[in-house]
């Protein structure tokens, strides 16, 4: 059992709950005790795409960390609260009301490489306390700003969103279901006025949702707040793979989790293999270098057969573990 199972994370489940799932999972079908960790954390208000790992594919984990997220959600304008989410209570209001053509203006805006402030409810760390447990005793969090990536950010047809999508080519990958529908009926028209509005985001590792919409109500001289947080793509897993604990649970029963285990290398698709001799198998597991190896720079995934042996990186011929695999 080394690999992946990929989790539809219902709300309010935590990324722990969801880890213990899979571990309660394997102990119920029979499977033994096995090292299991997520691949990004998603907060208890969000759902979607949540990556378990398990045996040696936690070592693949904090490379999942790392990888681009793709979020559906929604923000309602009108009212900010202490969480930037419908949780928190509301500490600022609005009466004005935004229109498609003006949101669509400002999205651009929120494209490429920007600087954003951290929720003071996160799980970042102040002088080794975390943000969110001094937000709620009550202090005052000052977090540092951080340069993130949002490569593409639009509104959708249809979901609450306008006609076109306020940045081309957005959104960049097929989430492979639906997207959310908000409570609104009909798209908006170009000069109506949004209570809320739907969109989609695809961002890098260490954007935080909440600050954007945020920031989104504020550059539209009004605030507002997340309702609504689904992730549809974590690295490259989507919910074309994806399971609810119902049928998490079906398989466990079922004594079948292999069936929904997907391998070790699934989380690396877009890293290229090369073939191992024997011999330079063993030598890697050694920890030892390969010389004379004939793929590009950079990192590479080295195979015994169909047995993953190492991920390695490559330069000049070179080849150097970065994580070896105890398969």
């Amino acid at each position: 059992m080394h690999g992946w199972i990929i989790l539809d994370k219902p709300l309010g489940l935590a990324s722990t709950q969801g880890v213990s799932a899979v571990k309660r999972a394997l102990r119920q079908g029979g499977y033994g005790k096995w090292k299991v960790g997520h691949g990004g954390t998603l907060d208890p208000l969000a759902t979607g795409v949540l990556p378990i790992a398990i045996g040696e594919a936690t070592k693949l984990a904090g490379r999942m960390l790392d990888s681009d997220k793709v979020y559906d959600f929604t923000i309602r304008f009108g009212e900010q609260t202490d969480t930037l989410d419908a949780e928190g209570a509301v500490i600022a209001t609005s009466d004005v009301r935004p229109s498609m053509r003006a949101l669509e203006a400002v999205l651009p805006r929120f494209t490429g490489s920007i600087e954003q402030v951290p929720p003071a409810y996160s799980a970042l760390k102040v002088d080794g306390a975390r943000a969110y447990d001094l937000a709620r005793a009550g202090e005052e969090v000052m977090l540092a700003t951080r340069s993130v990536t949002i490569h593409s950010l639009c509104s959708s047809p249809g979901r609450g969103g306008g006609a076109q999508s306020a940045t081309e080519g957005c959104p960049p990958i097929d989430s492979g279901i639906p997207h959310h529908q908000p409570a609104a009926g009909l798209p908006p028209r170009a000069g109506e006025e949004l209570e809320e509005i739907t969109l989609t985001a695809h961002v890098s590792k260490g954007t935080y949702i909440r600050s954007l919409a945020r920031d989104i109500a504020l550059a539209l001289g009004t605030v507002g707040h997340v309702t609504m947080l689904r992730r549809t793509r974590a690295g490259a897993f989507g919910f074309d793979s994806a399971i609810s604990l119902d049928k998490l649970d079906e398989h466990a029963k079922a004594r079948t989790l292999e069936q929904i285990l997907l391998p070790l290398r699934a989380g690396l698709d877009d890293i290229p293999a090369f073939p191992l001799t024997p011999d330079q198998a063993g030598a890697l597991r050694q920890g030892r270098v390969l010389a004379g190896i004939a793929t590009d720079d950079g990192l590479a995934f080295a195979m015994l057969d169909d047995v993953p042996v190492a991920l390695v990186e490559v330069e000049g011929g070179n080849a150097r573990v970065v994580r070896g695999f105890n398969l």
